[in-house]
């Protein structure tokens, strides 16, 4: 089965903060034992955003790139190309806009070094617009949506993880191409600030977006606590939204300090899926959600 995952930080974990193999969830055993076929993997600007070493970060960043390359995992420029042959795959994605705030040709550079999907904020604000996190309720700024529109013309998905309200509804209403959101959850099952609104996963389920459900318990849950059946139960009702076709996962791998009990990391993806059998889910509802449904998004904004 094609397994795809869109967001994890372990190219940080690995060139920034220098974690051992066995401390990382996403490693190349861990994925050939999990059967993961693709790992998005995100070139995060760091803590501090923008008053931070944006370009020394995702440089140690993608120095750490061929630690995963020499050992087998293909890098490849879409999700479509990581369906031919048997060894995992990866992508690279990029969370934080701040690696545009120099200009618009940034947007061109990154597309370049293969780039396929870009966050336009963490949790900080910047040049481009506002993070949920501040609850600040204005939309992307002037600069910001002309870098969306840029990313979306050069076949960039512009991510809605991390972006407040205000600004999600601008690349709605205000841009061509349908975003995704990577690694976001429901908050109709809990209500936390990074999490979609229904509203918002019937924007991007009528739009022909992409949601990729993230692991981590405290957007799964109240209590903080978590396990397979709990994220399957986000995916489901996105599913019960209409979201059958463009739901999937967000892992937030080596991103998160706690995971759910039974999908502690990419090796124990497999519970994910039994999980959604136990729900009544086909083989074939789960072929894509596992990985075919982010495949056919990317062919959608191609």
């Amino acid at each position: 089965m094609f397994i795809a995952d869109t967001h994890c930080d372990t190219l940080y974990a690995m060139g920034v903060q220098n974690l051992p193999a066995e401390k990382l969830m996403v490693t190349p055993e861990r994925m050939r034992k999990g059967g993961i076929s693709l790992q998005t993997l995100a070139l995060w600007t760091g803590t501090k955003g923008n008053k931070g070493d944006v370009a020394g970060t995702v440089g140690k960043e993608l120095a750490a790139l061929p630690k995963l390359t020499d050992a087998g995992i293909r890098k490849v420029d879409a999700p479509r190309e990581a369906l031919a042959g048997g060894e995992p795959c990866c992508m690279l994605s990029v969370e934080g806009g701040e690696v545009f705030e120099p200009g618009l040709a940034t947007v061109a550079e990154y597309r370049a070094k293969g780039v396929r999907m870009a966050a336009l904020l963490w949790n900080n604000e910047n040049a481009i617009g506002y993070p949920a996190k501040s609850g600040d309720s204005q939309g992307l700024t002037a600069y910001g949506l002309a870098v969306a529109r840029e990313m979306q013309r050069l076949g960039m998905a512009v991510d809605t993880s991390h972006l407040n309200e205000a600004g999600f509804w601008d690349l709605i209403n205000r841009t061509d191409v349908p975003p995704l959101a990577s690694h976001s959850c429901c908050r109709a099952l809990c209500d936390h600030f990074r999490n979609l609104t229904d509203a918002q996963i019937k924007a991007l389920i009528a739009g022909g977006g992409y949601i990729g459900v993230n692991f981590y318990p405290s957007f799964l849950s109240a209590d903080g606590r978590a396990d397979a059946a709990r994220v399957a139960e986000h995916i489901d009702h996105i599913c019960q939204l209409g979201g059958a076709g463009i739901v999937g996962f967000g892992s937030d791998f080596d991103g998160i300090e706690t995971t759910p009990s039974d999908i502690r990391n990419a090796e124990e993806v497999p519970n994910l899926l039994q999980a959604l059998r136990d729900r009544g889910y086909s083989e074939q509802d789960i072929e894509g959600i596992a990985g075919m449904n982010l495949v056919r998004y990317f062919d959608r904004i191609a």
